[in-house]
């Protein structure tokens, strides 16, 4: 199986990148939120860049077995989420649009608490059909890099970190 493997450095740059053409936009977040467990490191990044405070959510997609479900859904949530979110400008950050079922569901759960308006950013988005739709009242969408629709191995996720930035070097991006 063909899959992309990308190195810490690459995700960096990435998020460099990411926030550079956010401020280009003019979009100003209030705050950024982090799908778990992917964008909790590109949020991080990106808080470097966009000092903003960070919130987490957990949302799950896929089963034990890397299957998708029938629907995403939530396994944490931010507390007092109504309160917290009204009225702000939000960031939300995750590393890949695959199918897009995960974004959408979370724009629109974040959407329910009547922010003021709602950006997207991800690390990589796969040039594929997509399952799930972009809601309208997102103010901006931003993908780092557009992909084939391959496997992607994220840094975070290797068991051998040595291994993992050799195998990128030789058949990185």
């Amino acid at each position: 199986m063909d899959k992309y493997r990308f190195t810490y450095n690459d995700i960096h740059r990435t998020v460099r990148s990411l926030a550079e053409r956010i401020g280009q936009s003019g979009y100003q977040a209030d705050v950024i939120v982090a799908i778990g467990s992917g964008g909790y490191i590109p949020a991080r990044i990106l808080r470097t860049f966009i000092d903003k405070p960070i919130l987490t959510v957990g949302v799950a997609y896929y089963d034990a077995n890397n299957k998708p479900s029938k629907m995403p859904r939530k396994v944490q949530w931010i507390e007092e989420a109504e309160r917290i979110l009204q009225g702000q400008r939000i960031l939300l950050v995750d590393e890949v649009d695959d199918s897009r079922a995960t974004l959408e569901y979370c724009v629109r759960e974040l959407l329910s608490h009547r922010p003021s308006s709602i950006a997207v950013a991800v690390l990589h988005n796969k040039l594929k059909h997509k399952k799930g739709s972009m809601p309208a009242e997102v103010a901006l969408y931003l993908a780092g890099r557009d992909l084939e629709d391959k496997w992607i191995c994220y840094p975070w996720d290797a068991e051998d970190i040595d291994d993992h930035d050799r195998q990128a070097g030789g058949e990185g991006i």
